[in-house]
Order: structure tokens, then C-alpha cells, then sequence
């Protein structure tokens, strides 16, 4: 049964045996950063809060069991200590799987950073992310660029509107130069007009490239960095899975068996779907590409 299942999986699995490279981890940025996003997604354990007590009470819900007066009903647990108890229950049960989620993440993780595990691996689909993220790269230079050339087109119209009024200014006050002062204030003010025209153009070119960037890529690159999380849980209790099986096959080791197959299929379920949302969105993104501007041709100034 366990071989039917592995034997359907859509991607393959590329050994990554030990080299003389293996050693050099400790210089890799990005495990740090994979175990850290691999600890991000612990549970909240916030999400409710236990009240009890009765009213005006300071004790907050505690009842001394010193050798004091006891309450009557000090025998019997209330219905708020049976709700408490089955919330911190199912609370515990939270952190536990979770502990082992991460437990079985990280082994995972330090598996293949050291050559001694398996990962499975989608090529053309990390050929499309890794293009992706390149071009994300490269558009967000283009970004900058442009916000650049958008604060000097605009200090650039701040001063020839400041040069057309002083040449107007002049060609009322020196009546022998009023015709060369008033030419060069007109040209001032249609050097200004076209200077508008091209910084409304940057301005459109901006914007576009900042929703792509920041909103379209930024979505698809969110939903990619799922995909990983859980494609690294999928190899993780695939590997699980696989000791398991290689190991003896007795009623307890039956048991664990058959749980640790419902849990690799759930986990192979969500890789598949998330997978299967990234390629949905990479291909949004190559078939609807947000058309820029033609070319910022220097406006007329004749």
C-alpha cells in the first residue's frame, strides 16, 4: 500500500548524496532563514480566554485547599472546570503536533543542507519561480530608476517655472531688453507644459511598475514560499514514512503504520494543491503582463 502511494506522486525525487561541500553550512545564509521560517508558524495559543471565579472574588477562579473553610461544592468540578480542563486539552494537543511538525521540518531541512536526504523537485516549476524571482529583481531596479527620474523632472519644473517668472518680472522692468526677456519667459512656460506632459508619463510608468511589483509578484511570490513550507513537510513525512515501512512490522508498528500513511497523504494533498496554485498563478502572471508606456520620447519644445 505505501509503495502505491509513493509511486503516484506527480514530481520527482533527487537524491542528494554527501560531497566535499557538504561542510561548508555554516556560510549559508539561507538556512538560517529556512529554520526561521519553519519556526514562524507556531500555534496561537491567545485565541481564547478562560474567566471563572464568582463575583467580587479575588482569587480569580482558585480555591484554597489549605485548612481553612472549604466550600460546600469543593467535591464536585463545576462546569467551567470542565471546560477549562478540555481547552487547555486541546491546547496542549496543539503545541504537541506542532512540536512535531517542526521536529520533523528541521531534520528534513538539515538532511538535505548535509547531502544525506532526498528532496522532491518540480524542475520546470522552479525554473518558473526562479525566473520569477529574477525578474522581480530586475523590474524593482526599474522602480527605483524611475522614482529617481520622477524627483528631478519635478525639481526640473520647480526651477524653469521659477526662471519663466523672473524673466517676466525683468521684461517689465527693463524696457530696453522687454522683447528678448518676454522670448525667453514664453519659452520658459512652454518648457514647463511639455515638462508636465512628460512627468504625468513617468508618473503612469511608476505606477504601473510599483503594482506589479509590490502586488501581483508580491502575491505570487507569497503563495511560492507556501508551496515550499509545504513541500517541506511533504518530504519530511514521506521520509518518516519510508523508515517505517523498511522497519518490522508488528501489532504497535502496524498501528503507527497506518497513521503515519493518513498523515503523509494529508500533507501530500496540501503540496499538491499549493502546487498546483502556483502554477495556476505563474501562468496569470505571463498571459495577463502589465503593458507599460511607449517609450518617453523628449517632448517638442518648438
Amino acid at each position: 500500500m505505501t509503495d502505491g502511494i509513493l509511486g503516484k506522486a506527480a514530481t520527482m525525487e533527487i537524491p542528494i548524496h554527501g560531497n566535499g561541500e557538504a561542510g561548508q553550512l555554516p556560510e549559508d545564509d539561507g538556512l538560517e532563514q529556512d529554520l526561521q521560517q519553519v519556526m514562524v508558524s507556531g500555534p496561537n495559543l491567545n485565541e481564547t480566554s478562560i474567566v471563572s471565579g464568582g463575583y467580587g472574588g479575588s482569587g480569580d477562579g482558585l480555591i484554597p485547599t489549605g485548612s481553612g473553610r472549604h466550600p460546600s461544592h469543593s467535591a464536585t468540578p463545576g462546569p467551567g472546570d470542565e471546560v477549562a480542563r478540555g481547552i487547555a486539552g486541546e491546547k496542549f494537543d496543539i503545541v504537541k503536533k506542532w512540536g512535531i511538525n517542526t521536529y520533523k521540518c528541521t531534520k528534513q531541512l538539515l538532511s538535505e543542507r548535509f547531502g544525506r536526504g532526498s528532496r522532491t523537485v518540480d524542475l520546470e516549476l522552479e525554473l518558473q519561480i526562479e525566473l520569477l524571482r529574477e525578474t522581480k529583481r530586475k523590474y524593482e531596479s526599474v522602480l527605483q530608476l524611475g522614482r529617481a527620474l520622477t524627483a528631478h523632472l519635478y525639481s526640473l519644473l520647480q526651477t524653469q517655472h521659477a526662471l519663466g517668472d523672473a524673466f517676466a518680472d525683468l521684461s517689465q522692468k527693463s524696457p530696453e531688453l522687454q522683447e528678448e526677456f518676454g522670448y525667453n519667459a514664453e519659452t520658459q512656460k512652454l518648457l514647463c507644459k511639455n515638462g508636465e506632459t512628460l512627468l504625468g508619463a513617468v508618473n503612469f510608468f511608476v505606477s504601473s511598475i510599483n503594482t506589479l511589483v509590490t502586488k501581483t509578484m508580491e502575491d505570487t511570490l507569497m503563495t511560492v514560499k507556501q508551496y515550499e513550507a509545504a513541500r517541506l513537510e511533504y518530504d519530511a513525512y514521506r521520509t518518516d514514512l519510508e523508515e517505517l515501512s523498511l522497519g518490522p512490522r508488528d501489532a504497535g508498528t502496524r498501528g503507527r503504520l497506518e497513521s503515519a500513511q493518513a498523515t503523509f497523504q494529508a500533507h501530500r494533498d496540501k503540496y499538491e494543491k499549493l502546487r498546483g496554485d502556483v502554477a495556476i498563478k505563474l501562468k496569470f502572471l505571463e498571459e495577463n503582463k502589465v503593458p507599460t508606456p511607449p517609450p518617453l520620447a523628449p517632448p517638442s519644445y518648438l
